[in-house]
């Protein structure tokens, strides 16, 4: 993973961040996010992968469901952001629609792509800061605006 400052502002802060092929995107955003300390930020990308597991939110169980990506596909949209969890830890969340060799797609919330050749993100830093509370009806994180 290489990452540049390419503008800071009243605040606010964009990278370029580049991964490289075996790079996993989730976790290089994370490792990203912590060493820069981010509390509140917005990507996108586009690359490619050479594997990936998207995964669907099942309302009626309340789980998540992998889809399984075997296959070097394109990363066609790729839009997320990082905020505080409950933890107090950056929290990254990221969906995505990939692109087959085909021209079809899938799409659902990111839990694990392969780079292969490269993803090229830009992530933009806000001055403020937002965080997650759980929410009990769907039981999984969500931003809270009030706590901004």
């Amino acid at each position: 993973m290489q990452s540049k400052l390419i503008h800071e502002a009243d605040g606010q802060k964009t990278y370029a961040i580049v991964l490289a092929s075996g790079d996993e995107a989730m976790a290089s955003l994370k490792s990203f996010a912590q060493a820069e300390q981010l509390s509140a930020a917005g990507f996108t990308a586009i690359g490619a992968f050479e594997r990936a597991e998207l995964a669907y939110f099942d309302w009626e169980t309340k789980q998540y469901r992998a889809i399984p990506v075997d296959a070097q596909v394109e990363v066609a949209s790729f839009t997320g952001d990082v905020v505080l969890g409950p933890d107090g830890e950056p929290a990254v969340h990221a969906h995505a629609v990939l692109g087959l060799h085909n021209g079809s797609a899938l799409a659902g919330h990111l839990q694990r792509g392969i780079v292969r050749p490269t993803l090229e993100i830009i992530l933009t830093e806000s001055p403020s800061y937002l965080r997650k509370r759980l929410d009990p009806e769907s039981g999984i994180p969500l931003i809270d605006p009030g706590k901004a």
